[in-house]
């Protein structure tokens, strides 16, 4: 991997640009400032001080915008689907396994990171697949480092609970195993948290003896599924929990509310029956795939309505790509919804601050505001227009280059 820039000792200015915001409009003649990895300063062109030391890039006649937020990828965890030996999509040994840590298989020297970012994307949760009812742990990596901890920005972010029938354990009859029925799957679950939530009372336990109870009886057996999940029971950090069917998203809230968890929505793809009831529970929705096709009995546009219809009843939204190698296509996602009803600014804010908040990120990512993270993409138009051409690219206020593997083959094979 090539040395990085340094982050620049002077300001950087953009000048003369369309800003979108995303908190407080378009600013069609802009100026973004920023120094130090950070936006120091965002306005109208002449109320914007310029520092004289500055690095002034003309942008005029571009489009300049806060780096986009994939919401769901597995980005450095598959390289070559059909190579195993480049695959930590999974750990299929279990179907709860908590304590697997994404961060632990995150391979940065991708060449999917690079190029990905080439179309404006600079940040990712990053997430196992789903095979398993609990695969692991996500992080959050921004698209730019020498090396993984130069890019994880937070390690066990937050956990997946797939409900979709797809992590049953009967694909044959020589494989079959428990569970391998969605009751099982559920059964499973309750007793792993019952588990924890017993596991956790006798460290709470522990922890108020006295040092010298502490010596004598010595600490509960750790057990590392149980440790892993206890964050997630207490309500510290944010479970995912995907379902498509409007069954499975009825059975798996159920479950969720049964223990009082915090969670968030993933998929409900084909739950379109049930958008006014995901409205009462006042919870984020990540959605996709939305280029799927309808049922024999569905409108025609109903998993491309699905944001749209979210939106309208009050549902913050986030897009993803759900998978590593059309990662930079999640522009493109929100677009496509904003061509069913999605309202564009909301299409936007679905795949920077609406990521952003979900993640509780949103101080540091997510808007062109003074005090954020310099994550900043210049282009040639409209970012969910699939005919833009992103042209420059700011992670941390360090200008990215642009050049990736898929620039190299087209350069090798045209000449």
């Amino acid at each position: 991997m090539p040395d990085r820039s340094p982050v620049p000792p002077a300001p950087v200015v953009l000048k003369g640009g369309k800003l979108l915001t995303i908190t407080h409009g378009v600013i069609p003649n802009g100026v973004l400032v920023m120094h130090g990895g950070k936006i120091t300063a965002v306005g109208v062109a002449g109320s914007v001080n310029i520092p004289a030391n500055a690095r002034v890039i003309d942008v005029t006649g571009m489009t300049v915008y806060p780096g986009l937020i994939d919401s769901e990828t597995h980005l450095g965890l598959i390289e070559i689907e059909a190579d195993d030996a480049t695959n930590d999509l999974i750990e299929s040994s279990d179907n709860i396994m908590p304590h697997m840590h994404v961060y632990d298989a995150f391979h940065a020297e991708s060449e999917l990171i690079p190029v990905t970012r080439a179309n404006g994307v600079t940040n990712a949760i990053v997430a196992p697949a789903s095979r398993d009812t609990i695969p692991g742990q996500d992080l959050l990596i921004q698209l730019d480092g020498r090396s993984a901890p130069e890019m994880i920005l937070t390690r066990d972010i937050a956990m997946p609970l797939n409900f979709t029938g797809e992590q049953r354990r009967n694909a044959s009859f020589e494989k079959a195993k428990y569970p391998q029925t969605r009751m099982g799957v559920v059964a499973q679950l309750r007793q792993a948290f019952l588990d924890t939530q017993e596991y956790s009372r006798k460290w709470h336990e522990y922890e108020k003896k006295s040092a010298t109870d502490k010596e004598k009886d010595g600490p509960p057996k750790r057990d590392l599924k149980l440790e892993a999940l206890a964050p997630y029971l207490e309500g510290t950090r944010p479970i995912v929990l995907a379902a498509h069917e409007p069954s499975d998203v009825e059975t798996i809230v159920a479950l969720a509310n049964e223990f009082k968890l915090r969670f968030v929505l993933n998929h409900v793809t084909r739950s379109q029956k049930l958008m006014d009831r995901i409205a009462e529970l006042k919870v984020p929705v990540i959605v996709g795939p939305i280029y799927e096709l309808p049922k024999d009995d569905q409108r025609y546009d109903a998993v491309y309505r699905l944001p749209a219809e979210l939106h309208k009843r009050g549902v913050k939204i986030a897009f993803a790509s759900y998978e590593a190698h059309n990662s930079r296509n999640l522009p493109y996602a929100a677009g496509y919804a904003v061509a069913f009803g999605l309202p564009y600014d909301e299409a936007l804010k679905a795949v920077t601050l609406n990521a952003a908040e979900i993640w509780g990120v949103d101080k540091q990512l997510g808007s062109l505001d003074a005090g954020k993270t310099a994550n900043i993409v210049v282009a040639s138009g409209d970012p969910l227009d699939v005919k833009t051409d992103v042209k420059r690219v700011f992670i941390q206020g360090r200008e990215i280059p642009l050049d990736n593997r898929q620039t190299h083959l087209r350069d090798q094979y045209s000449r």
